[in-house]
């Protein structure tokens, strides 16, 4: 409390934006100050607790072991007080903003967020879906689940599951494949935006590709609804027709007779440094649980 005493709530705002993005500069941008002005704070925050927080040099700047420690600790701190200024205020608190791949959101996320909300009623979401990545110091996001290997960059990338692509169909069509020389016959449904398609099936069952398609969606969650509805068969991911399989609206009738294509569809991306990290970190726990559940 001694050292509080002496420190300034603007040099811990300050400190945190520092340490968030690990560049005095940035931070003073965000904040709209100096840059001078952002290293004079974390030099009187240093003097007052005794204690390096950066280590820094002329091209880099980084935390030390203590100031990683207490950039958690400040940014818990103010997560609360904004909680807790919200709540008297009658304003909404700040939302965790989620951006997520079309077709994982409509078909896997949203069907699950019941969940969520009810053990977490003081996390307020807010979900965008586009096939765009998340710049996040321009839009605000806090956490991005992507399609596909991630764009390279400084951000933390955690890869979700391993996913296994294999023909899927209603039970009507399913009694028409005994074998993968049958789907010669029925309509096949291609996702155009699908990182692995019908071609690398066929090539990894030692198979040539068809000729033709029956038809094509630029959507994965409109081909799983075709088949689903018996318009023929469509090669997806067993995580995302997840509900689909569970339900029986659509079945793998040749799983057990031809080789699948098993990749990591989905990652989950952030900065390493979040603005929320309690809210992040509760979300990051319930989501990997939910992957995990067969």
């Amino acid at each position: 409390m001694k050292i509080l005493k002496k420190v300034p709530l603007s040099a811990l705002r300050v400190f945190e934006a520092a340490g968030r993005t690990c560049s005095f500069v940035e931070a003073a941008k965000e904040l709209d100050l100096s840059s001078s002005a952002v290293s004079h704070a974390i030099r009187k925050l240093e003097v007052a607790a005794e204690v390096s927080l950066f280590t820094r040099s002329t091209r880099h700047t980084a935390l030390t072991t203590e100031g990683a420690m207490l950039l958690d600790h400040v940014q818990r701190g103010f997560e609360e007080m904004s909680r807790g200024l919200a709540i008297a205020t009658n304003e909404p608190a700040v939302p965790l903003r989620l951006h997520v791949a079309p077709t994982f959101a409509s078909q896997w996320l949203v069907p699950r967020l019941a969940g969520f909300l009810r053990d977490h009623p003081g996390i307020d979401l807010r979900i965008s879906a586009s096939t765009d990545y998340a710049l996040f110091d321009n839009d605000d996001f806090d956490l991005d689940i992507v399609y596909g290997e991630p764009r390279v960059s400084s951000h933390e990338k955690t890869p979700l599951r391993i996913e296994e692509l294999t023909p899927l169909c209603s039970p009507e069509v399913a009694q028409h494949l005994r074998s993968p020389q049958d789907l010669y016959s029925q309509f096949l449904i291609q996702s155009d935006g699908q990182s692995v398609q019908w071609k690398g099936w066929f090539a990894a069952n030692g198979m040539p590709p068809p000729n033709s398609y029956g038809l094509a969606f630029d959507r994965s969650s409109m081909g799983i609804a075709a088949a689903a509805g018996g318009l023929g068969v469509v090669l997806e991911s067993d995580l995302v027709a997840e509900q689909e399989l569970a339900s029986g609206r659509l079945v793998s009738p040749l799983r057990h007779v031809s080789n699948s294509v098993r990749y990591v569809g989905h990652y989950l991306v952030h900065p390493r440094r979040h603005r929320q990290p309690h809210a992040v970190t509760q979300f990051k726990q319930w989501l990997f649980k939910e992957l995990a559940v067969p």
